[in-house]
């Protein structure tokens, strides 16, 4: 039960259009007759927008994969999603490859000790479809996770291989790679790695191991489009299916571009045809009025130069409002900005309505997103706190309820 006014709404339409617009462009950029296929990234709590209201909305939408961070991710998101392909993209550790199994999870693996969970795993019970699906995942050039290429003596990747070739309970089903800077149009770094890539596949095919999906690329890559045929080109030598990874364009944001290519003013791709998912919301609980040289908030950070008017709002930094927009950001009451005055608090904020008459106790509050004709989005909350658009979303805490709206 939700009885504090602090909620965010997500926007179902939003959602579904993202995700269709998303998969028109992916087909958009390879040769006619050929596909692509689109796994929506639900990790990190579906960017701090709901797991359990967006997953099921995606695999609605068509969405047959879904990426998750976790095995418990993964459990969350098979409660929901019966019949989806679910990636766990950050791995497994011990403990919780009977999770994979029961719950049919797909994990990515690249070190020795997953494929001995795995493998230990599948003495203990039986596997319905014969052998457990992995994913593969290849270090390019990142130094994250993944089996290292180039790899000098080949010996890890040789290893990793020559124990998925022979164990009866493992199957290669994809080849994975996380570029370092999808987001520079032709940037080197990219190039790089997509070469690491080519030599990886061509090992693979060495090996006799013949994968049904090869995926690297995330929402930048889809959107700036020109690495996708390329890709799909590398999939198709062994007989693959290219899958691309979007996450933060899903929810409505594309990443900010650099280098060569068609920009917006802001360094975002020109149109995306995107619309954010998320708008968090609040009320006015209480009003004052402090005179001139009156404070406000923690250490008196916000002082008044005039008869000011208040409005207090009841969420602060733990619902994932940064401190770090005390006395910088604002909000939207009336269609108009209010600027927060003082510090933020852990549980409230104070706002500055002077400017804005007519505001009472009960008023809707927008945090992020639209009122009126004017809007707030996570860009513009990112650049006040130094960070990047990813950080202020998934920065929304658990315990505000997200809301399916339209």
């Amino acid at each position: 039960m939700h009885t504090r006014p602090v909620w965010a709404e997500i926007s179902r339409h939003n959602l579904i259009a993202n995700y269709l617009e998303l998969r028109r462009l992916a087909r958009e950029h390879v040769s006619a007759g050929a596909s692509v296929e689109v796994l929506a990234v639900v990790k990190a709590d579906a960017y701090g927008h709901g797991l359990r209201v967006c997953s099921p909305l995606l695999a609605g939408a068509g969405a047959d994969w879904l990426g998750v961070t976790s095995v418990e991710e993964g459990v969350r998101a098979r409660a929901v999603c019966p019949e989806s392909s679910i990636l766990v993209m950050s791995g497994l550790w011990h403990g919780e490859a009977d999770a994979i199994l029961e719950h049919r999870l797909t994990p990515l693996i690249w070190e020795r000790f997953h494929l001995d969970l795995l493998e230990n795993a599948t003495q203990q019970r039986s596997i319905p479809d014969g052998s457990i699906a992995v994913h593969l995942e290849i270090d390019t050039g990142m130094s994250r996770q993944g089996v290292p290429i180039p790899d000098p003596q080949g010996k890890e990747v040789g290893a990793i291989l020559e124990r998925l070739r022979a164990s009866p309970a493992l199957r290669l089903e994809g080849v994975a790679t996380h570029f370092s800077a999808p987001e520079v149009i032709d940037g080197e770094d990219t190039k790089r790695q997509r070469s690491c890539l080519e030599m990886a596949i061509e090992l693979i095919a060495a090996s006799g191991l013949r994968p049904r999906w090869i995926h690297a690329g995330n929402s930048a890559t889809l959107l700036e489009g020109e690495q996708i045929e390329p890709l799909r080109q590398l999939a198709a030598r062994i007989g693959a299916q290219l899958m691309l990874r979007p996450g933060l364009s899903l929810y409505g944001y594309a990443p900010r571009f650099s280098g060569a290519g068609e920009l917006e003013a802001d360094g975002r791709m020109a149109g995306s045809g995107l619309f954010p998912v998320l708008a968090w919301k609040t009320r006015v609980t209480s009003l004052r009025t402090i005179g001139p040289g009156e404070g406000a908030g923690y250490n008196a950070t916000f002082r008044a130069e005039r008869a000011t008017r208040l409005a207090l709002l009841p969420l602060g930094y733990a619902d994932g409002l940064s401190r770090l927009l005390s006395n910088r950001g604002s909000v939207l009451v009336h269609g108009r900005r209010a600027p927060i005055a003082g510090r933020i608090s852990m549980d409230q904020t104070i706002v500055d309505v002077t400017d804005i008459p007519g505001v009472e106790i009960g008023d809707e509050v927008v945090v992020l997103g639209k009122q009126g004709g004017v809007a707030i989005d996570a860009y513009e909350l990112a650049d006040l706190m130094g960070t990047i658009p990813y950080e202020v979303l998934c920065d929304i805490a658990e315990r505000v309820p997200r809301v399916p709206v339209d």
